[in-house]
């Protein structure tokens, strides 16, 4: 069955396709596959079907809501949802129920989605491999040897597995776009302070992002326009007016202009993704866009500046649970609160003043074109339990190498798009990067339906989604 809410939304809507079989369907699926895959913590079969009753029920009357009315979703384990264990990937937590669902589980259930359950990630969301010390591996689709990416890897991996139709994550240092990549899908970190985080438990206050995960990037339109708009129960969250991206049939980007760095970002790629991403890039001038060659900052200095404040953010949020709990932390994730203790206040202040210049470098490169594009992740994915990995010859740490092309981008704020551009040699999904102006989640949109349109990659699905 095709899962896009572009082929079921219509179908529901006309009443050919019951909401509740459809869910029914899925859970079976869950079933089958959560062995395999491990993409759930929480599976609520019994709540979906109760919303999927609903869903159905108001359609048959006529009160059909819109696209996502009767689709099926997941959501990463830290969205808060009202009587639903949320653990946040921690066994501190394993027992905590919200007695509210967050804004965004709120404007999602005001649609008509069904929720089927919360996805996993990697502890406390600090980390990109999703192998979770309690809750176990999450496994990526299409090489369950392999990581999904993190820390929103049971996003992926249920929706890649075929397991629902989009998935919601979050995205702190690259964790919308790395496992977007990892696993062949469409994943959207919108604008800071676009879609609200209120009942979102925290990683970084100043890096986080909450953001949607689809098979195309109209589903993920979909999503992210019934996410999106102000709160003001977050004080971070801007009254933007939010601007439906224009999905034309036709691939084109004639009038636009994208940036391609001609340093840093496409340094040290593995070869088939260089050759992926070159490729995409070949595509886009050839359905109009204008190439223009820019040069980025140093973004070495600015990972390194990403990375300081968010060891210092997070420290933060878990000082009392450091002190408390301490022994109930997964090791690598203890580790890093640990060096969030040695920072300086000096250091975190400075770290965010120089943050501004890499604000202001990439606003101005953003003044003379429409998109800068780039690879979203420089290695394919690792396989579980790997630390390092071999790049042209170069040992590169996981971490490190999958969050390098990511990671200060997040100290920008800018609304970034990841969409697949092609697989490895060994079948593993490559990604490729769209950076797009301040409040521009159309634009960005935009350009990645066009390069959609023109190539078949987002048709690609890992066996296991099609058994």
């Amino acid at each position: 069955m095709n899962l896009t809410i572009t082929d079921l939304a219509p179908r529901i809507e006309r009443g050919e396709l019951s909401p509740v079989e459809l869910t029914q369907h899925l859970i079976d699926l869950i079933e089958r596959r959560q062995p395999r895959l491990n993409a759930f913590i929480t599976v609520t079969a019994e709540h979906a079907l109760a919303q999927a009753r609903q869903a159905e029920q108001e359609i048959r009357a006529g009160n059909y809501r819109g696209k996502l009315h009767g689709i099926p979703y997941a959501a990463k384990d830290l969205f808060y949802t009202k009587g639903i264990k949320t653990t946040i990937g921690s066994k501190i937590m394993d027992d905590f129920i919200p007695d509210f669902d967050c804004a965004v589980i709120e404007k999602l259930t005001a649609a008509g989605a069904v929720m089927l359950g919360k996805a996993g990630l990697h502890e406390w969301a600090y980390g990109i491999t999703s192998n979770n010390p309690h809750y176990g591996a999450i496994r990526n689709p299409w090489d369950t040897d392999r990581i999904p990416g993190g820390s929103s890897g049971g996003s992926t991996s249920a929706l890649a597995g075929g397991l629902c139709s989009f998935s919601l994550g979050s995205d702190t240092g690259g964790s919308i776009r790395i496992p977007a990549s990892f696993c062949g899908l469409v994943g959207l970190k919108p604008t800071f302070g676009r879609v609200s985080r209120y009942g979102v438990f925290p990683l970084g206050h100043t890096l986080d992002h909450a953001g949607p995960f689809g098979c195309t990037v109209r589903d993920t339109a979909d999503v992210y326009c019934a996410m999106a708009g102000g709160d003001p129960r977050d004080e971070s969250c801007a009254d933007q007016p939010v601007i439906e991206p224009r999905l034309g049939p036709e691939p084109t980007l004639a009038g636009r202009k994208l940036g391609i760095p001609e340093n840093f970002y496409f340094d040290g790629l593995h070869p088939d993704i260089e050759a992926a991403a070159r490729k995409a890039i070949t595509v886009l001038e050839d359905i109009g866009a204008e190439l223009v060659s820019i040069k980025v900052p140093d973004i070495e200095e600015f990972n390194e500046i990403g990375r300081l404040i968010l060891l210092a953010e997070a420290t933060s949020v878990h000082e009392k649970r450091l002190r408390e709990r301490r022994s109930e932390i997964g090791d690598d994730v203890r580790a890093l609160f640990d060096q969030g203790r040695f920072i300086r206040a000096s250091e975190y202040l400075n770290a965010q003043r120089r943050r501004r210049a890499l604000i202001d470098a990439f606003n101005e490169l953003l003044g003379s074109v429409d998109a800068i594009v780039t690879p979203t992740i420089p290695v394919p994915p690792a396989k579980i339990g790997q630390n390092t990995l071999t790049v042209a010859g170069v040992e590169h740490n996981v971490r490190i190498a999958t969050t390098r092309n990511a990671r200060a981008l997040n100290l920008t704020g800018l609304p970034l798009l990841s969409v697949p551009c092609g697989l490895t040699e060994e079948n593993l999904p490559i990604g490729l990067q769209i950076i797009g102006r301040l409040w521009d989640e159309a634009g960005i949109l935009e350009i990645g339906h066009a390069y959609e349109q023109a190539t078949d990659w987002h048709l690609k699905r890992p066996a296991i989604a099609d058994e």
